[in-house]
C-alpha cells in the first residue's frame, strides 16, 4: 500500500545524508574563511524556518540526491562551501528547490554546518569538565538546545537512509510504525 509518511521519511533522510554525507571531509579540508564563516553565523528562528523549508523541498528530489551522494564517494574533493555547493547545484532541481525557501544553496550549507558545529559543542559541553570550544556562540549553542527536539527529528529520518539503495532492514519496521500513524 502507498505510505506517503513512508516515503517523506525516506526522502528526507535522502536529503540529510546528501548533505552530510562530505561533513567529515569537509571539516579536515575546510578553508579558513569557510571555518570562519560557518562559526559566525548566527542561528535563528528565521533560518530554521527556512532551513526546514528547503528540507521540505528538496524531499522529491531524493532518488537524485541519493545517486549523487553515490557518485560522491571519493569526498576528496569537497575542499570548501564552493565545492559543496557546486556538487548540490549540480543535481538538476535542488538550486531551485532550495532559493524557493528563499535561500541560496551556500546559506543552506553554512546553516547545516553551523548546526552540526553547534551540536557538537553542546555535547562537549554536556561531558563531564566540558568546555565551549574556541571561537564556538554561546547563544548558537544555546539555540541549538532550545531547538533540539526539531533539529533531531530532521535528523531522526537519515538514520533510515544512507547512500546504498539497497535493502534497510530498518525499512519494515518503519513502514509498519507508519502504517499506525
Amino acid at each position: 500500500m502507498f505510505n506517503v509518511h513512508y516515503l517523506q521519511r525516506r526522502a528526507l533522510a535522502a536529503v540529510v545524508v546528501a548533505l552530510f554525507a562530505s561533513a567529515p571531509s569537509f571539516a579536515a579540508n575546510a578553508a579558513a574563511s569557510d571555518t570562519r564563516e560557518i562559526a559566525s553565523y548566527v542561528l535563528t528562528e528565521a533560518g530554521l524556518a527556512k532551513y526546514t523549508q528547503a528540507v521540505k523541498n528538496l524531499a522529491p528530489l531524493a532518488k537524485r540526491l541519493s545517486d549523487a551522494c553515490k557518485a560522491d564517494d571519493d569526498s576528496d574533493n569537497v575542499r570548501s562551501l564552493d565545492d559543496m555547493v557546486a556538487r548540490f547545484d549540480a543535481v538538476p532541481g535542488v538550486r531551485a528547490a532550495i532559493n524557493s525557501a528563499d535561500l541560496t544553496t551556500r546559506a543552506y550549507f553554512v546553516f547545516a554546518l553551523s548546526v552540526f558545529q553547534n551540536g557538537m559543542a553542546a555535547w562537549a559541553l554536556d561531558q563531564p569538565g566540558g568546555k565551549l570550544p574556541p571561537g564556538t556562540s554561546m547563544a548558537n549553542v544555546n539555540f541549538y538546545r532550545a531547538h533540539q527536539a526539531a533539529i533531531n527529528r530532521l535528523g531522526d529520518a537519515a538514520k533510515a537512509g544512507d547512500c546504498d539503495s539497497g535493502g534497510n532492514e530498518d525499512d519494515s519496521q518503519e513502514s509498519e510504525d507508519d502504517s499506525q500513524e
